[in-house]
């Protein structure tokens, strides 16, 4: 069965399109010397999520919110990586609150009554845990004054940027790459605060990947991030590292959705 990878979770600019097809050539090579039949290019004819449940699945990146609702036993956990921006620490990642510059809101309280902008209704960064950190502040579930789903973190952006949002909880990671490498796009906003945090954004395989093929992956991952022919991919990526993470890891997001339940607060509204 031929195989596909896919690394569109950072996908979105040129820069990085680039050094995804970079990391990506050092991971298959590395692959391929271990036995295993990686494709020599990643695979771009699906979205970011159409991509999890598929049958020839070797490696792709999901969201942690929907990997612990919606693919758990369907897939198998691979590696969380490590990222360099600001907004976390090891696997650990929060989301940024941000707000036009000219707002002055110094904290999620002073929010009350805006319009919010999300970019996915099952994402972490976008929603859970932007749901958490609102929840103790709501009124009969009701904090913001409308919500518009805009489909990514970069549209969010530019909600907010545009002025046709008040308010979003982008992914500290998003927020890193845009400022390296489209710092533009950031202007004219700033960030008001963090959300909680949680383990980021996992690596995965298809369920009936072998142990063999999963141990594979996580070597030709760590030692691609470490080597320095692959320095300029990986900077621009801002991958440090891997770590193994568990099921009970990836719980604590679905404790973080059970406490804004428990509050009164089930969808952001």
């Amino acid at each position: 069965m031929s195989l596909r990878a896919s690394l569109a979770m950072y996908d979105q600019l040129p820069a990085l399109r680039a050094a995804n097809d970079r990391f990506w050539q050092g991971v298959a090579e590395r692959l391929a010397l271990a036995g295993v039949d990686a494709p020599a290019s990643l695979d771009r004819s699906l979205s970011h999520d159409a991509v999890w449940r598929q049958p020839d699945l070797l490696l792709a990146q999901t969201c942690g919110y929907p990997y612990i609702r919606l693919l758990k036993g369907r897939v198998r956990l691979v590696a969380t990586p490590v990222y360099a921006f600001a907004g976390g620490r090891g696997t650990e990642r929060a989301s940024f609150v941000i707000v036009r510059g000219d707002r002055r809101a110094k904290g999620i309280a002073d929010l009350r009554g805006a319009r919010a902008a999300v970019n996915d209704h099952v994402s972490n960064s976008g929603m859970n845990l932007f749901r958490a950190l609102v929840a103790p502040h709501a009124k009969d579930g009701v904090f913001f004054d409308s919500v518009v789903y805009t489909g990514g973190h970069m549209n969010s952006i530019a909600c907010v940027r545009e002025g046709r949002a008040d308010v979003a909880a982008i992914d500290s990671v998003t927020w890193g790459l845009i400022a390296l490498h489209a710092p533009g796009m950031l202007e004219g906003l700033r960030i008001l605060c963090e959300t909680p945090s949680g383990p980021g954004l996992p690596y995965i395989s298809r369920i009936d990947a072998s142990d063999a093929e999963v141990a594979a992956l996580r070597a030709a991952l760590a030692e691609t991030i470490a080597d320095p022919a692959c320095a300029d991919a990986t900077s621009a990526l801002g991958l440090k590292g891997i770590e193994i993470l568990g099921d009970a890891d990836y719980e604590r997001l679905n404790a973080l959705r059970q406490e804004a339940e428990r509050l009164g607060y089930p969808i952001i509204a």
